[in-house]
């Protein structure tokens, strides 16, 4: 998925031309052999833009792998299969399975470690969640695909961006990414880092558009990644695939990517690191016009859609309910699967040696003595709950 900008660069680099007048007849030749020899190579050297050394996204794949290991740890995995197996609503396409201990935690374990519960964040003001959610998974494929893929995009932008913007480009993305899923789904839990890796793709986007003058190819460069990012979108109108986090993602990714990936033209840094006895023809700006313009409108969307969509997340509302179609963008029935969820949500309490059973759907609550083998049938009694 990652683009190569470094081959991309097209460095339009003038040599200024020779200031003959400062130059005294009694100069040799080899003296002024030598002078143009040197001055070639500090052309050569010249580099406009820095390149990073990349910590920051490797230490988010350790620590997504650690908190996984962790999550297994606290499930009792895999001796407690009765837990090992999460029923939820993933970011990535994965569909919860019941019977593999080796899947992932259970969402009851996932829920304690932070995952995203609208209920939560709606009712006890948890918003800390829409952050936390982006660093658990519900399972080991979940985990690798997702982190393969953080490596594969994040080591590149890292290089070229430095690890402040791309960190704080990732975290906001995944915030944008909870944040609108929960407007959407209201049943169920979300965990993954998808949002964040779509928010990655979208600031490649808005990048190479911000910055288009100073890259070659950029018309193959522009199809390359529009064909990217159309075939990852599209997984997501499959069930089980929280494609809300997804399209929140890449939205605030591609408005951050004109806030924090712009690049100074060319022309601005020939100026600076011509001699100073050349004079250039005209003083050039650090930025296009059309820069400050993106960087200005983007800054000012992000800020108003961030503060509607807190404002109407914990208002309770579900936008379901005003948007007929909007469910669509997350999965498409066909003749081959079913957009409705097969899963019974319950939340459970234990009060001494008794479990409270509450289903999410219609709110009915049941009281059952606790016995060795209640755990192994905690799905099937809440099953029978929302009946």
């Amino acid at each position: 998925m990652a683009r190569d900008r470094r081959e991309g660069l097209e460095i339009k680099v003038v040599n200024p031309p020779a200031a003959t007048n400062n130059v005294s007849p009694e100069t040799s030749p080899a003296t002024a052999t030598r002078r143009r020899r040197q001055q070639r190579a500090s052309f050569a050297e010249f580099r406009p833009f820095k390149l990073w050394f990349p910590w920051l996204v490797p230490a988010i794949v350790v620590a997504n792998i650690a908190l996984f290991a962790i999550s297994m740890f606290i499930n009792n995995c895999p001796k407690n299969s009765a837990y090992c197996s999460a029923r939820f609503l993933g970011r990535f396409a994965f569909q919860p399975m019941k019977e593999n201990p080796l899947l992932g935690p259970s969402s009851l374990t996932l829920e304690k470690m932070g995952a995203l519960d609208v209920s939560m964040v709606v009712h006890k003001h948890e918003v800390w969640r829409l952050f936390t959610c982006i660093w658990l998974h519900a399972g080991v494929f979940h985990v690798l695909a997702n982190m393969l893929s953080l490596i594969f995009i994040g080591i590149r932008l890292e290089q070229e961006f430095g690890f402040v913007r791309i960190g704080l480009l990732y975290m906001i993305s995944g915030f944008g990414g909870s944040l609108l899923s929960s407007l959407f789904n209201r049943a169920g839990i979300s965990v993954g880092a998808s949002g964040a890796l779509f928010g990655l793709l979208g600031a490649m986007l808005s990048e190479l558009l911000t910055n288009w003058t100073i890259y070659a190819n950029k018309f193959a460069a522009l199809l390359t990644l529009i064909f990217i990012i159309a075939i990852n979108l599209a997984v997501g109108i499959l069930p089980h695939v929280d494609n809300f986090a997804h399209l929140g993602g890449f939205t605030s990714g591609f408005l951050l990517g004109f806030v924090f990936l712009i690049r100074p033209q060319y022309g601005y840094f020939n100026q600076r690191n011509n001699p100073r006895s050349y004079a250039a023809p005209s003083a050039k700006s650090k930025h296009k016009p059309y820069q400050y313009v993106l960087w200005i409108t983007s800054l000012l969307l992000l800020i108003a859609g961030y503060t509607v969509g807190l404002v109407v997340l914990l208002r309770g509302t579900d936008l379901n309910k005003h948007c007929s179609w909007c469910h669509y963008l997350s999965c498409i029935p066909t003749s081959l699967w079913s957009c409705k969820s097969q899963n019974d949500y319950c939340e459970s309490s234990q009060i001494g040696q008794q479990m409270n059973l509450t289903c999410i759907a219609n709110g009915k609550t049941e009281m059952y003595k606790l016995s060795n083998d209640i755990p192994s049938r905690v799905q099937q009694l809440c099953s029978q709950l929302c009946r």
